[in-house]
């Protein structure tokens, strides 16, 4: 380990009493014991037998309650269900201190492994898109269709609003910022998320509100929080680093699945322009975007993202029964067949206008 490295902080059976994580009516959550992790899985029993299997991959600092209003959109779609990441949500830290994108996959590749219920219809967001992403170029067998919400590929250029989240991955910066901001309640600290990943955070209703920050108190509580993030941003720098096959890049490119990708116009934290590269690096891909969402466009706009999901399945010839009709999605583009970028329409301009 060297000199720049935070000290790991194992998983422990003894860790303290904290408030329960919120689970919301239809849900249930589990947890599932695997070689050097443990899990939380929140899932919503299918509307019906039968339906695909789904997985959904939160981002950094997240957790599985991010898909809840996704999920239920989709209920009557897919059978799904949402992980905590290790070192978040409900998941204790994972055993050997790994908190690289790597890392990440592994767990995701262990759980589907384990569990049995591949291919699924795979969905990442933000950190969780780099990891979906990884783990859709390494076991192709476990995915059906990947669909990536603001996925955090390499930019070269990263958005001045990026750049504090992106300093915690260098050493003391977290101790520096936990010390200035200790006074700050779980309040101020749940707006200044909200203002920095939603697009308009007058979207979050009261009830909203309330869930953010009982969960934002009781995860102050646990050793192992500031450790967690500092490590997975940590992770994500460095793989934007990585170069050759275990580039993010390379690895979208050799994406074989459907893939539906999204991204939101006023997006802090993810750069607008990268949609069009990514639609020009996955092979078969459709891009969504969403002019008023920021980081976080499943739970801003979950209706408008479902029903992207189902028209990618009804590209890819699976079945959408069960979910209710209404006005199409508008995808903006997609992947030209010689693997050019997306065909570009007004709301595509209208998206990056505001993202610029």
């Amino acid at each position: 380990m060297s000199s720049t490295e935070l000290p790991s902080v194992p998983a422990t059976t003894a860790l303290p009493k904290v408030a329960p994580v919120r689970v919301a009516d239809g849900e249930q959550l589990r947890s599932v014991g695997l070689p050097g992790i443990t899990l939380s899985v929140r899932s919503r029993p299918p509307a019906r037998e039968g339906l695909p299997p789904a997985l959904y991959v939160h981002g950094l600092g997240g957790s599985s309650q991010n898909w809840s209003a996704l999920m239920q959109q989709l209920e009557g779609v897919v059978d799904g269900e949402a992980i905590d990441l290790p070192g978040f949500g409900d998941s204790p830290p994972p055993d050997d201190g790994d908190y690289s994108v790597t890392g990440h996959a592994r767990a995701v590749i262990r759980f589907l492994d384990a569990a049995g219920r591949g291919p699924v219809h795979l969905f990442g967001n933000s950190l969780g898109g780099a990891v979906t992403t990884r783990v859709t170029a390494l076991r192709p067998d476990l995915v059906r269709t990947l669909t990536l919400v603001s996925p955090a590929l390499p930019e070269l250029r990263v958005q001045r609003t990026a750049v504090p989240t992106a300093l915690l991955a260098l050493p003391g910066v977290t101790a520096l910022f936990t010390r200035f901001t200790k006074e700050w309640s779980a309040e101020e600290r749940v707006r200044g998320v909200m203002a920095l990943c939603y697009g308009d955070p007058g979207r979050v209703t009261p009830e909203g509100f309330r869930n953010a920050v009982e969960e934002m108190e009781r995860r102050l509580q646990l050793p192992y929080f500031w450790d967690a993030l500092t490590r997975s941003a940590r992770g994500v720098v460095n793989a934007y680093t990585l170069g050759g096959q275990h580039g993010l890049w390379r690895q979208a490119e050799r994406v074989l699945a459907p893939t539906l990708l999204v991204y939101g116009g006023r997006d802090q934290l993810v750069g607008f322009r990268m949609a069009q590269r990514a639609a020009g690096a996955f092979r078969d891909s459709r891009l969504l975007t969403l002019p008023d969402a920021g980081h976080v466009a499943m739970m801003e706009y979950p209706d408008t993202v479902a029903r992207a999901f189902c028209e990618l399945l009804g590209e890819a010839g699976e079945s959408v029964g069960g979910f209710p009709a209404g006005k199409p999605a508008s995808v903006a583009g997609r992947a030209t067949p010689d693997g050019g970028g997306p065909v570009v329409d007004d709301g595509e301009v209208a998206a990056e206008s505001a993202g610029s």
